[in-house]
């Protein structure tokens, strides 16, 4: 009788343990939420006119610009798509276009060969099948050739106001792991993260102005963290501690 009461007080205490345990993720996951909504705010008031820093003047060209952002710098590809849009300014010319000329054009942003081949996929595969015109869902968009989810969130938020999900670029998978938002590297697994914490409104907009604190800001090798409008919020998940002021 004694052996059954101690084993099942053991197992009142488990539960309960287990149960508490519980409280405290549940308690650490709201506490999570509110911060990242405090630090859409923040960024919001800090970067209220962050757009997309891709130079394009309409959807299309938007999506081109964005396929060709893979490895390489904003400004480099708006270096480029100056001269690739005179020559090819829609998705039939585009489609039309020789492998050669394509990769002269675009050298400078890399990968050039096989980015040529994907703009011009795209661009053939949305006129055969889409009839020159972007769809307006990831489903439909990620069967471009050259278009993967992000892309496909970057054109149906920037161009199309479509909140599908968050922007996961280098910046902000570097800095939503030093926010303390996520604990994951695989960009998918860090926009579920976000799309978790934060409003679906704030999806499209949180993920441009973070991208401008990157550049201007929590900058990679030399984070300027005494000036930082998100230090009060920010962990600084894997940096040093501040020296004293």
């Amino acid at each position: 009788m004694a052996e059954r009461a101690n084993a099942r007080q053991g197992s009142e205490y488990a539960s309960l343990e287990d149960r508490m345990g519980q409280l405290k993720s549940a308690s650490k996951a709201v506490d999570r939420k509110q911060r990242a909504v405090k630090i859409a705010n923040k960024l919001a008031r800090a970067y209220p006119d962050a757009v997309c820093a891709l130079s394009h003047e309409d959807p299309f060209q938007l999506l081109v610009a964005t396929i060709l952002s893979a490895q390489c710098t904003d400004e480099r590809v708006n270096m480029v798509t100056p001269e690739l849009f005179r020559t090819y300014p829609d998705a039939e010319k585009l489609a039309r276009s020789s492998q050669s000329d394509l990769e002269q054009i675009i050298k400078s942003t890399g990968f050039f060969r096989a980015k040529a081949r994907s703009l011009k996929g795209m661009a053939t595969k949305l006129v055969e099948e889409f009839g020159a015109v972007l769809p307006r869902t990831v489903e439909e968009l990620t069967t471009l050739p050259g278009v993967g989810r992000k892309t496909a969130n970057v054109l149906l938020g920037t161009a199309f106001g479509i909140a599908t999900g968050v922007v996961v670029d280098t910046h902000v998978k570097r800095i939503a792991h030093l926010l303390g938002l996520t604990n994951h590297t695989d960009p998918e697994k860090v926009e579920r993260d976000l799309m978790e914490l934060l409003p679906k409104k704030e999806w499209v907009n949180f993920s441009h102005r973070l991208i401008h604190h990157g550049r201007r800001v929590c900058i990679a090798r030399r984070p300027r963290c005494p000036e930082c409008p998100l230090l009060s919020l920010c962990p600084r998940v894997g940096l040093p501690p501040l020296a004293k002021m």
